[in-house]
C-alpha cells in the first residue's frame, strides 16, 4: 500500500475557461493533490534526498496553471498529473482536483477530480 502526500488549497489566479470573458479575465483556480508514494525510505533516513519535494511539485503546478490558459478544467488536471509524474519518478499515482470558485451562480465552486497512475500517463 502506498503512502499519501497532500498538497491542499493551492490558489492560483489564471486564465481558464471557454467563455469569451474567461479568456481575458483571470479567475481563481483552487487545486488539491494527493501524491501516492512509498515514504518508508524518508521515514527511516530523515534525509530530504529520500523524500518527495512537494515544494518543487507545487511550484511546477503553479507555474503551469499561470501560463497554460487551459480551456477546460479536465485538460488542466490532466496536465497537472503529468507534471507530478515528470517532477519525481517515485510518484506512482496522483489524485488531483481543480476547482473554479464562484464560476457558476449559486455554487461555491465547480471542478474536476481525476486519479491517474504513472503507467496510464507516462506509459510503461
Amino acid at each position: 500500500m502506498l503512502d499519501q502526500i497532500h498538497i491542499r488549497d493551492l490558489l492560483v489566479h489564471a486564465i481558464i475557461g471557454i467563455n469569451p470573458d474567461e479568456r481575458v479575465t483571470p479567475q481563481d483556480v483552487l487545486v488539491n493533490a494527493t501524491l501516492y508514494v512509498d515514504t518508508r525510505a524518508a521515514g527511516a533516513s530523515d534525509d530530504m534526498g529520500d523524500s518527495i519535494n512537494y515544494s518543487t511539485i507545487t511550484k511546477a503546478m503553479k507555474a503551469h496553471i499561470e501560463t497554460a490558459q487551459a480551456g477546460l478544467v479536465e485538460h488542466l488536471v490532466a496536465d497537472l498529473a503529468r507534471i507530478c509524474f515528470e517532477t519525481d519518478g517515485r510518484i506512482e499515482e496522483v489524485e488531483i482536483t481543480a476547482e473554479k470558485p464562484g464560476a457558476v451562480t449559486f455554487t461555491r465552486s465547480v471542478g474536476v477530480t481525476i486519479r491517474r497512475t504513472r503507467t496510464e500517463v507516462m506509459g510503461s
